[in-house]
């Protein structure tokens, strides 16, 4: 047959067991009369009689005893495939590589700790940070990546979402900048000097200019960058402002990490929504235990992280 019924499966299960239509019908809650038509379907399905009569009773065909042991083992295997997964998960038994895909930020931020932590729980685990090249389902669909964080775009109805922590932009110049020397930077100040911006797909505008396109104002955008650190690392070097966030400095400046040297941070002289970063997965892992596993590890790494 092209496309067999599997019920048929189960129903040669139980007549090779029973030895007989009838008991085969009360193990399968069928009447006698729909047992002995599915036995004809058998019958056709195999080729062969299966079960025929010896004297009183039925016995199996050569066939039908070659056939008793897969079948049960298909049934089996059927049975397994078709019940609930398993709850239970021995962490330091797990062998994985779990694909993340995270900006550089991220990783920089909490990628240590993450690392850290899945190597004492789970030894066998290896953690694989990949990059966001632009923001499409297709790697969380397609299997490519078990885990996306960031910033909540358009991700597709199917995709599940779990916030981690809410963040803001923060400014960032050189030590020594003379934004440095205001007490409260204005509006006014901020526009009158270049800007180095971050974007992985050479953006150069976003909510902070929108902002400012409400007061009249405009900023100069003289380079654009691919991460945060190299944000940084423009901004201490030069006049150029960065904008980051907050929790970039704070996770580094935690942790005693030079980040901040050459640099200080102040608050941005406009109104700018606040983001969230969550972590996003595909339904099909959502009941994982190893999957749920490290969901519950990314969240507890944040949380601790930022207290």
């Amino acid at each position: 047959m092209s496309d067999p019924d599997l019920n048929l499966l189960f129903a040669l299960d139980a007549l090779l067991a029973e030895g007989s239509v009838a008991g085969a019908a009360r193990r399968l809650g069928l009447s006698a009369s729909a047992m002995s038509r599915t036995v004809s379907r058998l019958r056709e399905a195999t080729g062969d009689p299966l079960m025929v009569r010896a004297g009183r009773r039925l016995v199996p065909t050569p066939h039908a005893q070659a056939l008793r042991q897969r079948v049960q083992d298909a049934v089996r295997a059927a049975r397994t495939v078709l019940s609930p997964a398993a709850t239970d998960l021995d962490i330091a038994a797990l062998r994985r590589t779990f694909t993340i895909r995270a900006n550089d930020g991220f990783v920089e931020a909490f990628g240590a700790a993450l690392i850290t932590a899945a190597a004492a729980a789970a030894p066998g685990v290896r953690l694989r940070f990949a990059p966001k090249a632009e923001k499409t389902t297709a790697p969380l669909r397609e299997g490519l990546a078990d885990l996306e964080v960031g910033v909540l775009s358009e991700m597709g109805p199917e995709v599940r979402v779990q916030a981690l922590f809410r963040d803001h932009f923060i400014g960032v110049a050189r030590t020594g900048h003379p934004l440095e020397a205001q007490a409260q930077v204005s509006p006014e100040h901020y526009v009158a000097y270049g800007h180095v911006v971050t974007s992985r797909r050479g953006r150069v505008d976003g909510p902070v200019d929108a902002a400012l396109a409400a007061l009249g104002l405009k900023r100069t955008i003289a380079a654009v960058v691919p991460s945060f650190s190299a944000a940084l690392a423009v901004a201490r070097a030069c006049d150029l402002v960065a904008l980051v966030p907050s929790f970039f400095l704070r996770i580094h400046t935690a942790r005693g990490e030079p980040a901040r040297n050459g640099i200080f941070a102040f608050e941005l002289p406009v109104q700018t929504e606040k983001i969230t970063v969550s972590q996003m997965w595909h339904p099909r892992l959502g009941a994982d235990p190893g999957h749920q596993w490290l969901r519950q590890l990314v969240l507890a790494i944040c949380r601790e992280g930022l207290q």
